[in-house]
């Protein structure tokens, strides 16, 4: 199996939800299931079906965390030292060209990937666009309305 690279707290975050799933939602789904088997006949019982669906679900979860969490290969930006250069993990402020519009975001892994909070998939036409370049390079991003330039203007890692 590859490995995924994976932020320290995208992976951190991955922890507690897997913590909350196995702590918290698991055992209050099989108390669910009791109350609803306790009501008798289960073949038209809506909550113990309901209840089935989402133990399913909460399993079905735990399963797939772990499996990320397995094959994560954290990198930690903080701990970076890459000359300069943009990197996974690395934040980076851009300026589009045309527009002079400024932009931040912080390449991270697939799992961790929010625009709205300014995280882009590693795999991202701008990431890999981005990736080896450093300061005062301009990176030409593919978009479906043209081609794109951003000069990138600070590379940190944090």
């Amino acid at each position: 199996m590859s490995t995924i690279p994976i932020t320290k707290r995208g992976a951190e975050l991955l922890k507690e939800e897997l913590h909350r799933l196995k702590h918290v939602e698991r055992p209050a789904v099989v108390q669910a299931i009791a109350e609803a088997r306790a009501q008798g006949d289960l073949s038209e019982n809506a909550e113990y079906d309901a209840a089935k669906d989402k133990q399913g679900f909460i399993e079905g979860r735990i399963n797939e965390v772990e499996g990320k969490l397995s094959a994560a290969q954290v990198i930690d930006p903080a701990s970076l030292d890459a000359g300069g250069r943009v990197v996974f993990g690395a934040t980076v402020d851009l300026e589009e060209e045309e527009s002079g519009e400024a932009v931040t975001y912080q390449i991270v892994g697939d799992d961790e990937a929010d625009l709205k909070q300014g995280k882009i998939s590693i795999g991202s036409p701008i990431a890999r666009a981005m990736i080896g370049k450093e300061a005062g390079d301009i990176a030409a991003v593919q978009a479906p309305g043209g081609v794109r330039n951003y000069e990138i203007i600070e590379v940190r890692y944090i």
